[in-house]
């Protein structure tokens, strides 16, 4: 078994009993936590409408996180392309390259992280998307970074700056095998969303390495193409000094998500609230799908668990994400999934 870089998903989760300001200080502080135990990225994703996650803006918090750290890696997983007009995005990020260099990652999206009522409200009325509007978006951020459109090109005499000549590693972020066919095709890293969707990491998976082109398309942009192709998983993992303490920590992710699928968003739960509100059987039906691939449990059981799954689909990385309200219980987690990796076999 060959052990996974290990790196960290956060959604800046607000709970009940805290402010939008303290739950970004407090992302900021577990992504400190982070560098001290070895993680090699920390992402922050973006996401629109919801009480409970306070990481709509990611570009804002990740040069703030690149600040108050040294060496980790930081970046959006993901920013919503479809929301954003690429030459600002190519902007936005070549700040950021400019400010931190070698550390800022761009992991790119095509879903709105949101309701259509809020996509609608992004983007300024339009919401309908045909197929070939993301990889349009996708070659024109690209282009604007290394200085590539056509010289017959109307934008070609547009200089994005910052931006143009900036390097952030760029990835394909995904939940189903359409952006894992289009990585492939660009020869971009690829992070699958399986804590999104863990019946389709497999098939994602398969049709990034089967259909993966090393360097890229000769006739587009090689900025950030590989030469293998290179895939990171994101899974819910929640660890603590025991089985039944890990299902306390967790209990409140359980809750907030339950509310979410069923109509009903809000702050993240206590651990006191998500005690004493036990789910019901419409709740528990309407997370089974994701919540039935969660890693839950103390160090060891951890260990085992993560065993099983990267020897099933063999990543190159894993990302964490857990939204837990308590800072203390945050980094305890990150610690014990850390010591559990550690303790892998590596053949």
């Amino acid at each position: 078994m060959t052990r996974p870089a290990l790196s960290v998903l956060d959604l800046a989760p607000v709970a009940a009993d805290a402010t939008v300001g303290s739950a970004l200080r407090d992302t900021i502080a577990v992504a400190r936590e982070a560098e001290r135990l070895g993680y090699h990225r920390f992402w922050v994703a973006e996401h629109h409408s919801m009480p409970g996650i306070a990481s709509a803006a990611p570009s804002v918090l990740i040069g703030q996180i690149a600040a108050a750290t040294e060496r980790i890696r930081v970046g959006s997983g993901g920013v919503m392309l479809p929301n954003h007009q690429p030459l600002v995005v190519a902007e936005q990020f070549g700040t950021l390259d400019a400010l931190f260099p070698d550390r800022i990652d761009l992991g790119i999206g095509r879903a709105p992280g949101t309701d259509q009522l809020t996509a609608h409200a992004l983007r300024g009325g339009r919401v309908e998307e045909k197929v070939e509007d993301f990889p349009q978006a996708l070659a024109q951020l690209r282009a604007f970074m290394s200085g590539s459109f056509p010289a017959d090109h109307p934008y070609a005499a547009i200089a994005a700056t910052p931006g143009i000549g900036a390097e952030p590693e760029i990835w394909l972020l995904g939940s189903s095998t359409f952006s894992a066919r289009l990585a492939a095709m660009l020869g971009l890293p690829f992070a699958f969303a399986r804590h999104f969707a863990p019946q389709q990491t497999l098939p994602a998976l398969a049709t990034y390495r089967e259909g993966f082109r090393p360097g890229g398309p000769d006739d587009q942009s090689a900025l950030g193409a590989l030469e293998r192709p290179y895939a990171m998983l994101t899974v819910t993992v929640v660890a603590a000094d025991t089985d039944a303490e890990a299902e306390r920590v967790a209990a409140p992710a359980r809750l907030s998500m339950a509310r979410l699928r069923t109509g009903s968003p809000g702050r993240l739960p206590t651990f006191e609230e998500a005690a004493a509100t036990p789910l019901t059987d419409l709740q528990r039906s309407a997370i089974a799908p994701s919540s039935s691939a969660w890693i839950t449990g103390s160090r060891d059981s951890v260990r085992d668990q993560l065993a099983e799954l990267i020897a099933t689909t063999q990543p190159d990385e894993l990302m964490i994400s857990g939204m837990i309200p308590g800072l203390r219980e945050r980094v305890r987690s990150l610690e014990l999934i850390a010591e559990a990796v550690a303790a892998l076999p590596v053949s």
